[in-house]
Protein backbone atom coordinates (compact mmCIF):
# COMPACT_ATOMS: atom_id res chain seq x y z
CA UNK A 1 0.00 0.00 0.00
CA UNK A 2 2.61 2.28 0.49
CA UNK A 3 4.32 1.79 -2.81
CA UNK A 4 0.96 3.14 -4.47
CA UNK A 5 1.19 6.51 -2.49
CA UNK A 6 4.59 6.87 -3.35
CA UNK A 7 3.66 5.93 -7.18
CA UNK A 8 0.31 8.51 -6.87
CA UNK A 9 3.09 10.98 -5.27
CA UNK A 10 5.52 10.77 -8.31
CA UNK A 11 3.57 12.69 -11.17
CA UNK A 12 3.33 15.66 -8.75
CA UNK A 13 6.97 15.49 -8.33
CA UNK A 14 7.41 15.66 -11.83
CA UNK A 15 5.49 18.54 -12.68
CA UNK A 16 6.02 20.62 -10.34
CA UNK A 17 9.62 20.11 -8.67
CA UNK A 18 10.97 18.85 -12.98
CA UNK A 19 9.60 22.12 -14.10
CA UNK A 20 12.35 24.70 -12.93
CA UNK A 21 15.23 22.21 -13.77
CA UNK A 22 13.71 21.78 -17.49
CA UNK A 23 12.68 25.07 -17.68
CA UNK A 24 14.52 25.93 -21.16
CA UNK A 25 13.51 25.90 -25.04
CA UNK A 26 16.76 24.95 -26.95
CA UNK A 27 16.38 21.60 -27.46
CA UNK A 28 13.26 20.14 -29.65
CA UNK A 29 11.92 17.37 -28.48
CA UNK A 30 9.41 15.75 -31.62
CA UNK A 31 8.78 19.62 -32.48
CA UNK A 32 8.18 20.99 -28.90
CA UNK A 33 9.91 23.37 -26.87
CA UNK A 34 11.68 21.23 -24.74
CA UNK A 35 8.98 22.32 -21.07
CA UNK A 36 6.18 21.79 -23.15
CA UNK A 37 7.80 17.80 -23.95
CA UNK A 38 8.41 17.77 -20.48
CA UNK A 39 4.79 18.65 -19.16
CA UNK A 40 3.60 16.59 -22.09
CA UNK A 41 5.10 13.89 -21.09
CA UNK A 42 4.27 13.97 -17.12
CA UNK A 43 0.38 14.22 -18.34
CA UNK A 44 0.82 10.82 -20.40
CA UNK A 45 2.89 9.00 -17.85
CA UNK A 46 0.48 9.90 -15.12
CA UNK A 47 -2.41 8.01 -16.88
CA UNK A 48 -0.42 5.03 -17.49
CA UNK A 49 0.73 5.20 -13.24
CA UNK A 50 -2.89 5.58 -12.40
CA UNK A 51 -3.78 2.89 -14.13
CA UNK A 52 -1.15 0.83 -12.81
CA UNK A 53 -2.29 1.86 -9.37
CA UNK A 54 -6.29 0.95 -10.36
CA UNK A 55 -4.93 -2.45 -11.57
CA UNK A 56 -2.92 -3.43 -8.30
CA UNK A 57 -4.93 -1.84 -5.33
CA UNK A 58 -6.50 -4.62 -3.53
CA UNK A 59 -9.52 -2.51 -3.24
CA UNK A 60 -11.07 -2.40 -6.43
CA UNK A 61 -10.86 -6.49 -6.07
CA UNK A 62 -13.70 -7.05 -3.11
CA UNK A 63 -16.51 -6.69 -5.67
CA UNK A 64 -14.91 -8.59 -8.49
CA UNK A 65 -17.22 -11.67 -9.85
CA UNK A 66 -15.40 -14.95 -10.53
Amino acid sequence: MRYMGILAFLPFIGVLVGTPFANRVSPYVLGMPFILFWIVMWVVLTSFIMAIIFKFDPKNNEGEIK
